[in-house]
């Protein structure tokens, strides 16, 4: 099973990115997760631009996605919002093919991201996105110094985010 995770944020010590990192370490068997590296590469969406051929960052986007079993999203909120690199990427989505239906858990990264977490899962189902809701959770990062072994070895985290992986892993079929 090929997950691929998405880090909503462009910072290189992103929480987010370490509870993907954390989630990586802790993948059931038979789950391999995929962090997604070109978000920061995707031209701003642009509906004039959403032709055939799309930018190579774009398709390369798409068929990561195609590829994919399921999707794992782990952003951050900006401005009591989704962050705009992320919701960009989900813009470019919007008229393709290889997203709809797809399985996608939610991660969020921070007890206090309630706006944007709610504003996310709208966005998804909207773009009939399959929210899986038993693997997405909220990990509370915020006040804590973890890498994502950390992460991993928190007995508290590392249980909410392996059952969380199990369940998203139970939902997509085989």
């Amino acid at each position: 099973m090929r997950i691929l995770a998405i880090a909503g944020s462009l910072r290189a010590c992103s929480s987010n990115r370490t509870v993907i990192e954390a989630a990586r370490l802790l993948a059931p068997v038979g789950m391999e997760i995929a962090l997604y590296e070109g978000l920061g590469e995707l031209p701003l969406f642009n509906p004039d631009l959403d032709g055939d051929p799309v930018a190579p960052p774009v398709a390369d986007l798409r068929a990561a996605i195609g590829s994919a079993d399921g999707l794992l999203i782990c952003s951050p909120e900006y401005a009591r919002g989704v962050s705009a690199v992320l919701k960009n990427a989900l813009e470019w989505l919007v008229s393709s093919h290889e997203f709809p239906d797809k399985p996608i858990a939610v991660i969020n990264a921070s007890q206090r991201s309630s706006d944007a977490d709610g504003q996310l899962r709208l966005i998804l189902k909207t773009m009939s996105a399959r929210l899986i809701e038993s693997a997405s959770i909220t990990i509370p990062m915020l006040g804590r110094e973890l890498d994502a072994q950390g992460l991993a070895d928190d007995t508290g985290l590392s249980e909410a985010l392996g059952r969380a992986l199990i369940d998203f892993a139970d939902a997509i079929p085989r």
